[in-house]
């Protein structure tokens, strides 16, 4: 029978930053978040934000600038991973024409061009000592000289520092500059995990759905099974809100109707296994089932049995051994589910 999912109406969100749309959530920890990262905000001082990879360091830093007097300035971000330690200096700072091999005119740099905005140093952990100590100069005297110059140039900006690093840890090691550490955590803002957010996996991914469904033209908007939405919250999300985008996102175009059925967590599992990664502790391999080779060779009441303790092992395993999402993705009560694994608990174990 065909779903009749109701059609797609997208608000404005969808057709214009859809960025700043994935900041959603309703659990008691992201809503105690977005008071602090509100709070000071207003505050014209450096923030330290801290989180693992994927939990949105990037938008946080765009609210606190949004939220900030500076919301009509400029909002001006580096990643310093992404850069070598030679080129982290004059990308910052510019440089001036003849400073080195290449540089045949003078280039300004980020904190030139977040002039009276923000500055957003993405993973500041990985900048090197010696760049340290000029942003330090910057964050307390407002001023820094160009590569290959030595006029002051004076700055009003405001620095928001991200990263996932321990930077406590790399300070007590001599790998992070104390001075500066003091400094730019004037407040320190730690985003949660979506770990943390149980409440907020379905509303999340049911954004992500209907905005995957708009890129696809499709006119119904998509809806999870049981199975599916037990998957998705018993999950360990390592990558956070970013691997949950690209999860939905995977699901919805890979499914031909508006009810999504199948996750998959790793998409490299159907490669051979000595091309292909681990699987992540608890991750769900529902397309690896049983082959019913295995079981076609075998007394009815036999394989019907070996059926049911795979059913019951591998959901389980999918819920880290929590009964009640066990049944959940099983689509059985905790009672039916307890009954049956009274009854297979040997052989489950």
């Amino acid at each position: 029978m065909k779903n009749q999912s109701p059609s797609l109406k997208y608000p404005t969100e969808f057709r214009s930053s859809p960025g700043a749309a994935d900041a959603l959530g309703q659990s008691e920890v992201f809503l105690e978040f977005q008071e602090h990262l509100s709070r000071v905000a207003p505050i014209d001082r450096p923030v330290l934000l801290l989180g693992e990879r994927g939990t949105g360091k990037e938008l946080a830093a765009a609210r606190l600038h949004f939220l900030s007097k500076r919301w009509q300035g400029p909002l001006i971000a580096l990643n310093c991973a992404a850069l070598t330690p030679s080129l982290i200096e004059s990308e910052l700072f510019g440089y001036e024409k003849g400073a080195f091999t290449g540089a045949e005119t003078r280039r300004t740099g980020r904190f030139e061009a977040a002039e009276g905005g923000t500055l957003l140093l993405d993973e500041i952990g990985t900048v090197p000592i010696e760049v340290q100590e000029k942003i330090l100069r910057v964050v307390e005297y407002g001023t820094f000289e160009r590569v290959g110059s030595s006029d002051r140039i004076e700055v009003d900006v405001r620095i928001i520092a991200a990263t996932n690093a321990n930077l406590v840890r790399l300070s007590s090691e001599g790998r992070f500059k104390q001075d500066l550490l003091d400094r730019l955590s004037f407040e320190v803002l730690v985003l949660p995990t979506l770990r943390q957010r149980t409440e907020d996996i379905l509303l999340l991914a049911n954004h992500f759905a209907v905005r995957m469904a708009f890129e696809l033209g499709r006119e119904q908007i998509p809806q999870f099974s049981d199975a599916a939405v037990a998957s998705l919250e018993s999950y360990s999300w390592p990558g956070n809100v970013r691997e949950l985008k690209n999860v939905v996102e995977r699901a919805v175009y890979r499914s031909d109707s508006s009810l999504i059925t199948d996750i998959v967590f790793n998409p490299f599992r159907a490669f051979s296994p000595e091309h292909s990664l681990p699987e992540k502790e608890g991750a769900y391999t529902a397309n690896d089932p049983m082959s019913i080779e295995d079981l076609a060779g075998k007394p009815f009441n036999e394989a019907v049995q070996e059926l049911k303790v795979y059913l019951l092992r591998r959901a389980l395993k999918q819920a880290r051994h929590n009964q009640r999402r066990a049944a959940r993705i099983l689509g059985l009560t905790y009672h039916q589910f307890r009954g049956l694994y009274r009854k297979l608990s040997q052989e489950i174990e």
